[in-house]
């Protein structure tokens, strides 16, 4: 086996399975089993006004992706799974679960919107307030 980049990055990979499973599967069971809702669909380091409202979504997200980052491992040092299916698995599950991570902290938190939209998004039979001269 020759040293070059494609295998330096496959390593790189395979060995930072280990650890985004770890946290993945703590962040669900902190999440579900002791009710620690510090990490839902944190925005800016802040979670939202109700976390537990997102609570198993967010540990849903977290023990699908550190179980299918488990049995990538598994799969890989069995010998069970070739490099390019290892590789689609493992690259898929981390982007899904960054997107659907980002996804669910964006709709947990409410919008800061201008002043003229904040208006239109209000209940449309509520009056019209003042306007100050």
């Amino acid at each position: 086996m020759v040293f070059n980049v494609h295998v330096a990055l496959t390593w790189i990979l395979f060995l930072a399975l280990f650890p985004m499973a770890f946290f993945w599967l703590r962040r669900a069971w902190r999440i579900a089993i002791n009710k620690d809702f510090s990490e839902v669909a944190i925005k800016y380091g802040e979670s939202p006004p109700n976390p537990e409202k997102y609570a198993p979504y967010e540990a849903v997200i977290n023990l699908v992706a550190g179980s299918i980052a488990l049995a990538v491992i598994a799969g890989v040092l069995a010998g069970e799974l070739d490099y390019d299916t290892w590789m689609a698995i493992a690259g898929s599950t981390i982007w899904c679960k960054f997107f659907l991570s980002f996804a669910l902290s964006r709709q947990a938190h409410p919008m800061n919107l201008p002043s003229f939209l904040q208006r239109k998004s209000q209940d449309p039979k509520a009056p019209p307030e003042a306007e100050v001269k």
